[in-house]
């Protein structure tokens, strides 16, 4: 899919009139009497749709055009059609709400918001036939397509989808045409959306409550199919949830507004059928009402997320570590839908920049994800405010709200990562105006010279220092706004250099603020103030800062008390200066806070919250406590470039170049982990072998191993070390 930018010839076209939540569908016929040597769909929505020609599905496309800032970037997608092509036609497209007409944010009505609910939903497409004798012929929408209600009678994006399989389309209309912008169009950009993995239900259960439930024993994004013998208008309700609650019931009060339901009216017979315009997140499903006594095999859960391609792995001896790394991979593919979401179940769904910026390397280490997030990335500049400011979510659904430090940061610290991680300058190629308008937005706005002060932040949003009350941790605002303009403003240099920019103002400014910032914060006060003072550079002396933090963890009893600023950073500290006993201790404790308290409980993605469901079982909170939240899963990047120590080195991105240097813990007996990068696949393992330790490492270029205090400069191959 993809190809060259076209110039549409077509009409967009809607209903002729208002049909609430029914989603409508599109027909047009046509006959082609000559052999066809080609035949191509160009295809887009005010919404999202499904496609069929003669009866079958166009493409493998699930939720397309995609989420895009809609009103700048609207994707239209191109499919090969020849082989569905016959002599007489049939092509309808059936149209959902998706992201483009749903209530998104699910908890506040803002003008914004209510404005995008109204605006109407709509197609644009046009059919290319070229024909064995050379002629072509081209088919758009236009008025001389017809419309009709479809049995899907609701779909969207948070309340999920109702069907009615008994439902026939008898009156049909004739489609109004309307005038929306074509400027906005552009190839596919991004990755597919598609169908991914299939999970098998692993149970059918009855809670103590009665309830019937289907467990799929892990928790995936996307949606149910079931298969069910029934008589004709009997009807399926089913609710989807994440956990059980602590007496074993059905629970899904987290998913707060979002009805996340499937209506289904049964046809007579045997039937199979899944939604097609909408997507939940879930591990159980409850069975309010459906036919019969419901069996495992009847049901199958579909993993839905963009295209993208597993490039890292990481195995460890201990079965909790690995459970906490699936968690990592299937929380990444739960919220790598299309953008990078918070989370995929309940109403909110959204990009929020914090959570994507704080996950990008891991990311990148995981799957290929260079696509994914140019495309995003893309998004981010085009609903950047001409003043400079960086929204919370990208595409932009909170308009009006204060741009925060180490959110908008996403703006310069995911292009560079993606470009260590790819080792392509065309990122910040793109990126660059964006990232200069960002560091430009707070050397205008802010209230000192040479810090940020005077914003509004979300802090170390979830900090476990956090008083009473609070979400945003007891580190200083101005402090950590601070520290990232220093950062954001380093990173603009770097891109700049390599792409070949005049950046001796940011030079002269980043001096400046990293002088500020030393004569104002020359003490911290908490675990995340030090974290970011050693990690960007900012204290006077980071070796004298790591020991006081490694101090204070010890004296918390060995206890991370970061939140989201913080965490990702904690573990390259200790171990960049000396501290890898300490970063193994925080890694595989699992008493509450930890990464594997979770596994403890059964989690099968990361949590909002290090305590989502309590010691004593019960449920942080209702209000916001997701279960499938993957910021927290940034230590994967800790592990391979710490733990199995594969890392870029930042004169040769891409790993065209690589420095491999593992750090072995006492608390693990073996660990291994692999990049699959642009050159090849590196791979590092070490193992506790009688007393010593035995490493085994391959690179597929040439790089720097450094083995305990030994170094050597290596070319492609495979090498086993001893210390």
């Amino acid at each position: 899919m993809g190809g060259r930018t076209m110039e549409f010839q077509a009409k967009w076209i809607r209903t002729s009139e208002d049909i609430g939540g029914v989603c409508p569908v599109f027909r047009k016929g046509w006959k082609t009497e000559k052999k066809v040597e080609r035949a191509t769909l160009y295809l887009t929505a005010l919404g999202v749709y499904e496609a069929h020609l003669n009866g079958k599905r166009v493409g493998n496309y699930v939720l397309a055009p995609g989420w895009t800032a809609y009103d700048k970037r609207l994707q239209y997608q191109e499919y090969d059609i020849t082989d569905l092509v016959g002599k007489k036609n049939e092509l309808t497209v059936t149209l959902g709400k998706g992201w483009f007409r749903s209530p998104m944010p699910g908890w506040q009505d803002t003008s914004d918001k209510l404005q995008r609910m109204g605006r109407p939903g709509g197609i644009l497409g046009e059919v290319h036939i070229v024909y064995m004798d050379g002629s072509e012929e081209v088919i758009v929408t236009d008025q001389s397509w017809i419309w009709g209600e479809s049995r899907i009678r609701f779909s969207e994006i948070y309340d999920g989808e109702f069907c009615d399989d008994t439902f026939v389309t008898k009156e049909w209309n004739t489609v109004k045409e309307f005038e929306w912008s074509k400027e906005i169009l552009i190839p596919q950009e991004g990755e597919e959306i598609r169908e991914q993995e299939v999970v098998t239900a692993k149970s059918v259960f009855r809670t103590p409550a009665g309830e019937m439930v289907v467990d799929f024993g892990q928790e995936i994004t996307g949606y149910v199919e079931f298969t069910v013998d029934a008589h004709a208008g009997d009807r399926i309700h089913i609710l989807h949830g994440e956990v059980l609650d602590a007496e074993g019931n059905f629970y899904n009060a987290n998913y707060r507004s979002a009805k996340a339901e499937i209506n289904y009216i049964c046809s007579e017979g045997t039937q199979t059928w899944h939604p097609a315009l909408t997507f939940f997140g879930f591990r159980y499903l409850l069975l309010d009402e459906f036919p019969g006594e419901a069996t495992p095999e009847q049901f199958r859960g579909i993993a839905v997320y963009s295209n993208i391609r597993k490039t890292g792995e990481i195995r460890t001896s201990d079965p909790a570590l690995n459970q906490l790394i699936s968690n990592i991979f299937w929380g990444q593919r739960g919220n790598f839908l299309d953008v990078p979401t918070d989370c995929p179940q309940r109403d909110e769904r959204l990009g929020w920049t914090g959570d994507a910026q704080v996950f990008t390397k891991t990311a990148s280490y995981n799957f290929d994800v260079e696509r994914f997030f140019t495309k995003w990335l893309h998004d981010l500049a085009a609903d950047q405010m001409e003043n400079g400011a960086v929204g919370h979510v990208v595409p932009d659904y909170l308009v009006g709200g204060n741009a925060s430090a180490a959110w908008a940061d996403a703006a310069t610290i995911c292009p560079w990562q993606i470009y260590q991680t790819y080792g392509n300058p065309q990122i910040l190629k793109d990126q660059f105006a964006s990232m200069k308008k960002w560091v430009d937005y707070v050397t205008n706005h802010t209230t000192t010279p040479y810090l940020w002060t005077g914003g509004e932040h979300f802090g170390d949003w979830l900090g476990l220092d956090a008083p009473q009350g609070s979400y945003k941790g007891s580190s200083r605002e101005d402090f950590i706004a601070s520290a990232f303009y220093a950062h954001s403003t380093e990173l603009v240099i770097k891109a700049g250099r390599v792409i070949g920019e005049d950046v001796k103002t940011y030079e002269a400014l980043h001096e400046k603020i990293v002088e500020t910032f030393r004569n104002t914060y020359p003490e911290y006060g908490t675990q995340t103030e030090h974290i970011l003072a050693v990690q960007f550079g900012l204290a006077e002396d980071c070796q004298k800062t790591a020991d006081a933090l490694a101090q204070m963890i010890r004296n918390d009893g060995c206890q991370m008390r970061t939140g989201f600023v913080g965490t990702p950073y904690i573990l390259h500290v200790l171990s960049n200066y000396g501290y890898t006993d300490l970063a193994y201790t925080l890694l595989c404790r699992k008493e509450y806070p930890s990464w594997l308290y979770a596994v403890g409980k059964g989690a099968t993605t990361i949590w909002e919250h290090w305590d989502g469901i309590m010691e004593n079982g019960e449920f942080w909170s209702t209000d916001m406590n997701s279960f499938n939240h993957y910021a927290y899963g940034s230590v994967a990047d800790w592990i391979y470039e710490q733990a199995a120590g594969i890392r870029v080195v930042e004169e040769h991105p891409g790993f065209e170049k690589a420095w491999i240097q593992p750090k072995p813990g006492d608390q693990l007996e073996w660990l291994g982990a692999s990049i699959e990068t642009r050159h090849g696949k590196i791979s590092s393992r070490w193992t506790h072998t009688d007393g010593a330790i035995r490493y085994e490492i391959v690179t597929p270029v040439p790089a720097q191993i450094v083995i305990g205090k030994k170094e050597y400069a290596v070319g492609p191959g495979s090498y086993i070390f001893w210390e």
